[in-house]
């Protein structure tokens, strides 16, 4: 059995391909994966510390304004879906699964067009551009969501949730992710994380309360900034105080949920999905970079259930500490969001994709 797996961009598209691949070779450990992803992404480097072999297409997305990214848009797509053809050529793959990023839109439409039995997976409520062009070419859609189905052929479509990364299918205890990083085990924990790549706006909101978090005492920080801004944060006056703990990714993300009392996360489809199946007390901070306001209503979705708080990206630094402290002090109001946060987790998503793909390469 030969697979080929393609998303990348931002860990909402890689860890879920990774997820599956993971699933796959659990059930068939003969099986030959190959991912598919863009040059100079993440994905690059985050798959093959997966263990999984990866090509790289050169290909990026538009942009809203005329650049020179905009003008070589047109060679980057014929070149990439030329180099995907050469590599589906060589690979032979029985199926193939695409996870959203524009890797994976070329390389999902080469399989289309060679004949390779395709599934695609949408993460949000509304799908993204690479979806949506392959939403009538693909034998199977998997969707998160169940509003998304509006958008896809009926007969094509399923509902699975969306996959989390295996290790985070389990829980850790709060023991073992105070000792993973050596935090003080009297204190309540505020984890932060903006995303695989960051969020700026988390960080100048704790960048520039660093006074204020320096005589705050209840509770201690662990701050994920991104990769994209390590260099700009850890030297900060909030990055020196003894309770707020930065880095730049955290590797062991069921360590990070395991010591956090309290989230604070953006809104991305991924992370939603972990913090559901992680039953964590959530403050969600939807990014309004994102299209189509994909987290914003990723983030009502749960709002609406009274299973998250949301601080809207303008308000994030003049609330978010406020917020924090109310839950600090209401332990009845923070099992509450963990009790219905758990209720619209989908843990069986990984092997529901996992059924569909292997039935198409089997096929």
């Amino acid at each position: 059995m030969r697979i080929v797996f393609s998303g990348g961009g931002t860990g909402g598209h890689i860890f879920p391909a990774v997820a599956v691949a993971q699933e796959v070779l659990r059930r068939y450990p003969d099986a030959e994966i190959l991912f598919i992803g863009a040059k100079g992404k993440m994905e690059m480097t985050k798959v093959p510390k997966a263990g999984f072999d990866i090509k790289g297409l050169w290909i990026s997305g538009l942009q809203r304004k005329l650049t020179l990214r905009n003008i070589l848009f047109p060679i980057k797509l014929v070149w990439s879906l030329t180099s995907a053809y050469f590599i589906l050529k060589r690979f032979k793959p029985n199926a193939a699964a695409g996870f959203g990023g524009y890797a994976s839109g070329a390389a999902l439409y080469m399989a289309v067009l060679m004949k390779t039995p395709t599934l695609i997976q949408e993460q949000n409520s509304f799908p993204g551009i690479t979806n949506k062009i392959l939403a009538n070419r693909v034998r199977r859609i998997a969707i998160a969501y169940d509003k998304a189905r509006q958008y896809f052929p009926k007969e094509q479509t399923l509902l699975t949730g969306n996959p989390v990364r295996s290790q985070l299918l389990h829980r850790a205890s709060k023991e073992q992710g105070i000792a993973h990083f050596n935090l003080d085990p009297k204190k309540k924990t505020v984890l932060i994380i903006g995303g695989s790549l960051g969020a700026r706006t988390l960080n100048r909101g704790i960048r520039d309360n660093h006074e204020s978090l320096g005589n705050y005492n209840d509770a201690q920080f662990i701050w994920q900034c991104g990769q994209l801004y390590i260099d700009e944060y850890q030297s900060c006056e909030s990055a020196q105080l003894p309770h707020v703990h930065i880095m730049a990714f955290i590797d062991d993300m069921m360590m990070a949920y395991a010591a956090a009392d309290i989230v604070i996360s953006r809104a991305g489809a991924l992370s939603v999905s972990e913090l559901c199946i992680q039953q964590k007390s959530t403050v969600l901070v939807p990014s309004p970079n994102v299209a189509e306001d994909h987290q914003t209503k990723n983030a009502m979705a749960l709002v609406e259930n009274d299973a998250a708080v949301m601080i809207e990206d303008k308000s994030f630094s003049d609330s978010f500490l406020g917020v924090v402290q109310d839950l600090i002090s209401d332990a009845d109001r923070r099992k509450l969001l963990e009790q219905n946060i758990s209720a619209m987790a989908h843990p069986k998503a990984v092997e529901l994709i996992a059924d569909e793909l292997i039935t198409l390469a089997q096929g």
